[in-house]
């Protein structure tokens, strides 16, 4: 089992945790964390582009100028997609870019990317975060008393003075335990937890 240490809202070390090998010391599987951070981007994807093709721009009924005899090449319509206003070849349309991953891959790979933290000394305990009232300086001062700038924190349970003293900090998200993901955990740089959400991560997803 890893060890951590676990540190208060000052940034002091307080004591020391022991993380489940079941999440926090499973086998990293690169290709599987690629492809959950890659389909979440894809079902992201609103997928409304459209442009239009040759029979969806308006006018060009008439053909141009004669078949033959005027030197020119010969021309069907003025909306072909050589002409200025014609239509595009083979353009866009709205379309679905999602994709599924089955549960024991979407799990495997949310325990390589919380492995992969732990391993690098990027995983953060905190033995609570509270805040008696939403201020963003304060949820600060936690950030540079444990010299991190860039993290997800992750709570056990919804809180609204954490959460809104976040929101406005740039590079900063919160997340409780039943919404975090792999593109979160590899998109930031640190990983930020209490005591009491490791306890519940170990229990849910174990």
């Amino acid at each position: 089992m890893a060890n951590v240490s676990v540190y208060n809202m000052e940034g002091k070390e307080v004591g020391k945790m022991e993380l489940s090998d079941a999440v926090f010391g499973a086998p990293v599987n690169e290709h599987l964390v690629h492809m959950a951070v890659v389909q979440q981007l894809a079902n992201n994807r609103q997928g409304t582009q459209k442009a239009r093709t040759r029979g969806e721009v308006s006018g060009g009924g008439r053909k141009p100028w004669r078949q033959k005899g005027t030197g020119h090449a010969r021309q069907g319509s003025t909306r072909a997609p050589q002409w200025k206003g014609g239509g595009m070849v083979f353009a866009p349309v709205p379309r679905d870019y999602s994709f599924k991953l089955n549960k024991k891959e979407k799990r495997a790979a949310l325990k390589s990317a919380l492995t992969s933290r732990v391993q690098e000394d990027k995983f953060l305990v905190l033995d609570e975060l509270k805040l008696d009232e939403i201020k963003t300086k304060k949820f600060s001062e936690v950030l540079d008393n444990l010299k991190v700038s860039k993290a997800v924190v992750i709570l056990a349970e919804d809180d609204k003075n954490v959460v809104l003293s976040a929101r406005n900090i740039p590079g900063v998200i919160t997340a409780s335990v039943n919404t975090i993901n792999t593109y979160d955990i590899m998109k930031y740089s640190t990983v930020i937890a209490t005591k009491d959400a490791v306890a519940k991560i170990e229990e849910v997803y174990a």
